[in-house]
């Protein structure tokens, strides 16, 4: 947050914030995918597994590639924080920065989500959204952030002098790992990295740039639906703060549970290939 000027503004302050802007990482070089071949596939597929995640807690599932995974609100409006994983790599997750700066603040159709260094690739893309409809609003907001982090008890404890509470969706996230992947609490925790926020609804103020959440404008039926490029582990959190209108980090926001559908379809996209690990020769300009 920006505060109060202390320093004088310089003579030509005005003409050096009226510089234009520039895109930080132009994509017209950026593979991507035939959005039409995945969506070809849609009308054909077949349920293979469902989870449902419980309010406050978390729960994980797996996404073989070349499927279709759907995140869906079931009953009332909920938030989830999504955490993603190469199924056989625990190493390899989800990026948000990344993803971001690819994309932007906020994911849709056709946008694909990256994993981190020093593999960063495409890992899933996104091939439907029943709230696409809500764009941005009247305050900048919009739906399924790569911005936020995810409520969790460190942050809670540091804003409230002390507490201790143990259904943030970090911890959430941390358990839900922890017992799929036999590991423990201490061991799982670092695996936990910053989340897509599903069905949230986010933005920056803009008078101080402060990260802001309202009310999600979800409704039961609503889904977002991903492509999975390699094989994937999922693991997401139903957020204690509900619909995330007013807190999270406590028990008093109404909360409701998740689902997540995994659909085979009849084939794959035409033309597709499971995207290789990035060539970069990581040799950071010396010579090995």
């Amino acid at each position: 947050m920006k505060p109060n000027p202390i320093t004088p503004a310089p003579a030509d302050a005005a003409a050096r914030k009226s510089i234009k802007p520039v895109i930080c990482y132009p994509t017209d070089t950026l593979p991507r995918p035939d959005l039409s071949a995945y969506r070809a596939l849609r009308d054909g597929l077949e349920l293979i597994g469902k989870v449902i995640i419980p309010p406050r807690d978390a729960s994980t599932w797996e996404v073989p590639a070349g499927h279709f995974c759907r995140l869906v609100c079931p009953e009332g409006p909920q938030v989830g924080d999504l955490n993603l994983f190469n199924l056989h790599n625990l190493n390899e997750r989800f990026y948000s920065g990344k993803t971001r700066a690819l994309n932007g603040t906020h994911v849709g159709l056709g946008d694909q989500l990256f994993s981190n260094f020093p593999y960063i690739r495409p890992i899933a893309t996104i091939t439907h959204d029943t709230l696409d409809w809500y764009g941005f609003d009247e305050f900048g907001g919009s739906v399924h952030d790569v911005i936020g982090t995810r409520c969790d008890p460190y942050t809670h404890n540091l804003l409230s002098h002390g507490g201790q509470y143990h259904h943030c969706c970090h911890s959430n996230l941390t358990r839900a790992l922890a017992k799929k992947a036999d590991l423990s609490l201490h061991e799982a925790e670092p695996h936990i990295h910053d989340v897509l926020n599903v069905f949230m609804c986010t933005g920056f103020t803009r008078d101080t740039g402060q990260y802001f959440m309202k009310a999600s404008p979800v409704r039961p039926g609503d889904y977002l639906e991903f492509f999975a490029e390699i094989d994937l582990l999922g693991c997401m959190s139903a957020c204690p703060g509900g619909d995330c209108s007013s807190e999270h980090s406590s028990d008093s926001a109404a909360c409701f549970p998740l689902a997540v559908e995994i659909y085979k379809p009849k084939g794959l996209p035409q033309g597709w290939q499971a995207p290789q690990v990035n060539g970069y020769d990581r040799s950071q300009g010396l010579k090995v």
